[in-house]
Parts: C-alpha cells; structure tokens; sequence
C-alpha cells in the first residue's frame, strides 16, 4: 500500500509537470483531511513545488486572498468545493488550473467556469504522469527550500502565509518519531483534523515514515454519539479502532462532558460510585500505580467511547485544563499527553512523556529543538522569579519556521537568527520552567488585559477552567481596561440549560427564549460564580456578568478557527452590542 501511495504522488507530480508547473512555482490546496489531500502534497514536495495551505472552511474572500498573495496558478479542490471557483476565479486572475479530487458516486459538473481555465480531475493528472514520455529534469529540494507556505488559522487577527522550509518538516518528523517510537504491530491513526492545520499534516507524515496505517473521520462522524451519524450506526472509532489520535482541547472537553452526562443519567448513586472510582484510580496514579479491577469493571466501556485500543492521546492547540486532562485519562484510562507547539515552529516544541503523571504541564523539548525564556517586563514575568524562572517562551531549531511570506515587518519583529546562524521564533506565549526542565505555560501576551485597578487578567487561563463546567459548550471572556471585572458570552449546553430551566419552572418555547431570559441568565451567573470560586480564580477573574449565546461558534460561522480556537475580534465585533449591554447594567 505504502508503495502505491508513492507511485499515486510520484505521477502526480509529473503530471502537474506537464499541465505546465515548474520547481519552485507555487500551488494551492483548498479541500477537506483526505488520503488524497496528503498525496498531493507528498507529489509536490517530490518536485519542489511549495505547497499554499488553505482551511477548507474559509469564505469567498479570504480564498481569493491567499491565491491572490501568493500568486498560484494552480489550485487543487474537491468535488464538494470546486463550485465555490465559479464566484472566486473572478478575483483570481493568476489562476489557470484547477484540479479536483472525485467524488466516489456523483459525477463533476465542470461547466460555468472562466473560459480560460482548464479544469483536471485528480486521477487525470495522475494518468498524464504515468503516460507522459518528456524526461522532466529533476530539481530535488534543498533544506532551505520553502515546502509549505501554510496561513495560520487567524485566532488573533489576519492569517499569515507561514513559510515552512523542507528542513523545518524532516526537523518535526524527526522530533515526533521518539513520541510513537516503538511502532507496534496493528497500530492505526486516526485523521480527522484539517489538513491545513501543522499539528495533524505533520503527525500523517511521521506515521507514514514509520509505516503506520492512517484511517480517516471528521469531528461529526467520529464516535458513536457524533451529530451526523445515521441512527444505529456505529462512529468511525468503534469501527477502526485506532491506537493513536491527536486531539484538540474542545474535543476532549466534549469527551469529558459526554461521559459526564451518560453518568448523571443513571441516577445518584452511579455517579457518586464513579466520582469515587475516578479519585481511587488518580490517587494510585500518582503514585506510579495501576489499578486493573477497576479498570476492567468500571472504566473499560468508557474506553471504548474512542475504540478501545488507544495506547496515545496528544493534545495540543491551546492549554488543556487540568481536571479534565486528569478525569480523562482515568476514565479512558490511556496516555493523554500535552504538547506545545505553533505553525511557526512547525508544531514542533515541547511534548509531555507518556509516563508522565503530573497535569498542567506541556513536557521537555522534543528531539532537536531549543527553548529559552526572555522577560516581558509589561506582564510582570522575569527568568528571575521564584521558584521557577517565568518569560516569553523562544523557540530555535531546524524546525523554524523561515519567515512570513510578504510581510518584511512582522517577520523582523518575530524571528531572529543568533550568531550560528540558528533561527528562533517569539512566541507571544509566557511559560515558566519547573525544576525537571519541563515547560508550563501560564500565559499569553494577547490573551493578557489589565483591568481597571491594575490587576491582570489572562482571558485565556479563565476559560479553560470555567469552560470544564457541565453547563458551558463554549464560551469567551473579555475584559475592558477601563472597567474592574470581566465579563464572558456563554454558548451553553443545550440539555443542561433545558434542566435548569424545569428546575427553576420557566417554560419557554425554544433555545433561544431560554437563552434571553433574564431569570435562568441570573442563575447562570450565580452557577459561574460560585464554580469560579471552586476551581480558584481570584475575584476579579471570575465573570460579573453574562450572556448566553444560542448560536453556534463553528468555523463556518467565522467565531472560531479550523482547530475550534476562539477568534477573538470577530467574536468581539459580533457581539458588540451584548458587550456594551452588559457594562452599562453593571
């Protein structure tokens, strides 16, 4: 099979050769995670083609924006995206050609396109690889080559084109072969993360070096109680059951609260039974020691929510709160492991041991990278403090990033080489460094407000540990420098807040009447407030006022990124007006 996959990029390559491309001519990809998606870009790193990541979620405009930046006259889509072209090539003049990869079952319309666009299926171009007779030159990949010009997901304002050198990727590869290391027989990944996102291209890839089989899912089809599955079947992981999965923070939340929930259904009693089983089993963790009779009568179907088989969860993104990253790896009773790492740095940074029992953490550098702290006199963190030394987080090695295509400025602000010539990346991340030489990241330089009295809040350390209460699916803080409290928009669970409305008998007629009422929206502030206090913010921390969203924050609604992280401004600026709202009451 490996050997096929070779051969399907191989043609590709020269096929995209003979539509015309040359080594170091750009080319984009706009399409879902699929097998063929990583075909094309294995087929393009053959050839030295540098490869523009796009989300497959992104709108009309900002396509245009990153074909137009990068000025590819190749674009390769899906069968499900190409009629999105019909509007966007009326921006895109560079474009040429457009391959698609097939649908299974229905057949392409390629009508209705610009006149002077040639428009290829994907087992097309192949097929010119494999037929073509021209001896094309062969121009292999230097280690400064750019591979991957990859925008970033926007959580803090425009995407940049990052721009990925080959080494950067042989560098990270490198680096994660000692997290799966050793390979086992019958171990399966399961993809279902975009493509377009570092963290899931670059953990396909380091499968593939090691032989280890890729099973594809998405977020909707992935378990058994996932949204878009037809009643009685079965989620991709019971049927695959893999070994190894990268997760987000939102997912494992949704693990976490889905487990909760199927608990509380079976009455008080289980749910005390299992809150103490939970304690037992973390208690004799900590100390190094297992505890199979529980394993095998109580938390073995919890288990099999994600297979059954999994033997390493990585989790990387954004911070992980503590009590949940501690509640699932005891029910699921799996390594969950927590990473650290940008598209800047090529994923790559520090990773926790699968052995490791501490929580909160994001574990020693990986093979080959290097992390310094400097001071950020502004937030008050120095690589003076005590006990650990505290600063903004340096990233330098093989694996960084070259520079921000285009954008001269932000790259000098950013990156810096050192006098051997060694590249480093300011991450805008505050970490601190524990005395084993692991890393703890405890802050954001733009997730940081000062409010009104002078204390700093981090928006973000308050919504990974509000965000783990049954009641909140999602949620933002904000925080205004002239006021002395933050407030947050909550998009709430919609069972939860259904009970709690029985509970305080207000009868509405739909999600959204819940969500405007006044009465339960107090309540929810008392719920906020009284948990905020349990898990122990500080006063000024813990939201004074609350608005409850019935919208979904999903990618497609622009609220949040491909990897379901906030994006703060949009949210902000769709909001606006409840933000203003919930001031002036205070």
């Amino acid at each position: 099979m490996f050997f096929q996959i070779d051969e399907m990029a191989n043609n590709f390559g020269k096929g995209l050769r003979v539509t015309g491309l040359n080594p170091m001519d750009r080319i984009c990809i706009f399409a879902e995670t699929k097998a063929d998606w990583l075909v094309c870009a294995l087929g393009c790193f053959k050839q030295t083609f540098p490869l523009v990541t796009l989300y497959a979620n992104l709108g009309d405009d900002a396509v245009a924006h990153g074909v137009n930046e990068t000025e590819v006259t190749h674009v390769i889509t899906t069968h499900e995206l190409l009629p999105k072209f019909k509007n966007v090539l009326a921006q895109t003049p560079t474009v040429k050609h457009i391959i698609f990869l097939e649908d299974q079952i229905n057949p392409t319309d390629k009508s209705g396109y610009r006149q002077d666009v040639n428009i290829h299926a994907f087992q097309e171009i192949i097929e010119m690889g494999r037929t073509t007779t021209v001896n094309y030159p062969v121009r292999r990949p230097t280690q400064d080559d750019p591979a991957i010009i990859m925008y970033t997901s926007g959580s803090t304002g425009t995407p940049k084109g990052v721009v990925l050198p080959h080494e950067a990727l042989v560098t990270t590869v490198k680096g994660f072969f000692f997290v799966v290391n050793p390979t086992r027989p019958g171990d399966i990944y399961l993809g279902y993360l975009p493509l377009a996102h570092i963290l899931e291209l670059l953990a396909e890839m380091t499968m593939l070096v090691q032989g280890i089989s890729v099973g594809y899912s998405s977020p909707n089809t992935m378990i058994d109680t996932s949204t878009k599955l037809k009643k009685g079947t079965k989620g991709d992981c019971t049927v695959l059951r893999p070994t190894l999965m990268c997760a987000v923070p939102l997912v494992i939340d949704r693990i976490y609260k889905g487990i909760q929930q199927k608990v509380s259904k079976k009455g008080p009693f289980f749910r005390r039974l299992i809150d103490f089983c939970y304690r037992y089993k973390s208690a004799y963790r900590r100390r190094g020691m297992p505890t199979p009779i529980l394993d095998a009568l109580i938390f073995k179907n919890m288990r099999a929510i994600v297979g059954g088989r999994i033997r390493l969860l990585l989790s990387g993104g954004a911070p992980l709160s503590p009590d949940t990253h501690d509640f699932v790896r005891c029910a699921l009773d799996l390594p969950l492991v927590q990473g650290y790492g940008l598209t800047e740095s090529c994923a790559c940074g520090t990773i926790m041991d699968a052995d490791e029992i501490s929580l909160g953490g994001a574990g020693p550098p990986l093979q080959g990278v290097q992390i310094k702290l400097i001071n950020w006199d502004e937030g008050n963190y120095t690589v003076n403090d005590q006990p650990n030394p505290r600063g903004e987080i340096v990233i330098g090695g093989g694996n960084v990033a070259s520079e921000y295509f285009r954008q001269p400025e932000k790259t000098k602000e950013d990156f810096f080489c050192d006098a051997t010539g060694r590249r480093w990346f300011r991450t805008g991340d505050i970490g601190q460094i524990n005395p084993d030489g692991t890393l703890k990241i405890v802050d954001r330089k733009k997730d940081l407000v000062k409010l009104h009295h002078g204390e700093y809040v981090s928006l973000g350390k308050v919504e990974s540990l509000l965000k783990t209460h049954p009641l909140i699916d999602n949620m933002c803080v904000y925080g205004d420098s002239m006021e002395s409290f933050v407030i947050c928009l909550v998009m709430p669970d919609h069972n939860k807040l259904t009970e709690m409305a029985e509970k305080l008998n207000i009868a509405t007629e739909s999600f959204e009447e819940m969500c405007k009422d006044t009465t339960l929206n107090a309540e929810v502030v008392k719920e906020l407030q009284s948990y905020g206090k349990k898990v122990k913010l500080e006063r000024f921390e813990i939201p004074g006022a609350v608005t409850l969203c019935p919208e979904l924050w999903t990618p497609e609604s622009g609220l949040v990124t491909a990897a379901f992280k906030l994006k703060r401004k949009p949210i902000q600026d769709y909001y606006q007006k409840e933000l203003k709202q919930m001031y002036e009451k205070r």
